[in-house]
């Protein structure tokens, strides 16, 4: 199981000042800065505009914090906490803060390379959320553990859960890592066009 732990990604700042991000992972693997796919965590501190991404298609949904009020075209979108909102990096895009600072997730895919999907969902204690390959798994509120899939090997032991902590990311693989417990996980998909 990998696990991308938030508290040891360190923060980007900015070029307007008006914010941080987090990485949390890009790809195609070794792509450094000319990824097809991106995720991350911003911190915004201040209202201004989107820097433009040509050719990027974008989900941003509202992580901590009441709202952020975007303007996409002409066109204003009140985006609430855990509502993912699509729209294009070509669009000029600008952001106001009617509730103040917040966090935002974001989810970044090169058209034409990639389609991403997000959805927020309640955990459960009973029901065990598994995180296939090709997603990530976001801790946005709560308590939650991850546990390699149950095997039919009634001989095997099963291995230790481990602990989730706020932002804290499950890489997806094929072996179907699960998530179990209380609170609110995103779930992002990346998948080839």
């Amino acid at each position: 199981m990998d696990i991308i732990r938030y508290a040891s990604l360190k923060p980007a700042r900015w070029a307007n000042g008006g914010g941080v991000t987090r990485q949390l992972a890009a790809g195609p693997a070794g792509s450094g800065a000319d990824w097809d796919w991106r995720i991350s965590i911003a911190e915004v501190a201040k209202a201004g505009p989107f820097s433009p991404l040509p050719g990027i298609d974008r989900i941003i949904t509202v992580i901590e914090g009441e709202l952020i009020a975007l303007t996409v075209d002409g066109a204003e979108q009140a985006l609430e906490k855990y509502r993912p909102f699509r729209f294009s990096g070509d669009s000029d895009t600008s952001a106001s803060l009617p509730t103040g600072a917040l966090m935002d997730l974001n989810l970044m895919t090169r058209r034409g390379a990639f389609k991403g999907y997000a959805a927020i969902i309640e955990l459960s204690k009973k029901r065990p959320h598994p995180v296939f390959a090709d997603q990530f798994a976001v801790l946005l509120q709560g308590s939650a553990t991850v546990s390699p899939a149950a095997t039919d090997d009634a001989s095997s032991v099963a291995p230790a859960a481990e602990a989730l902590g706020k932002f804290d990311t499950v890489i997806g693989s094929e072996d179907a890592p699960e998530i179990s417990g209380r609170g609110f996980l995103a779930v992002l998909s990346i998948d080839p066009a």
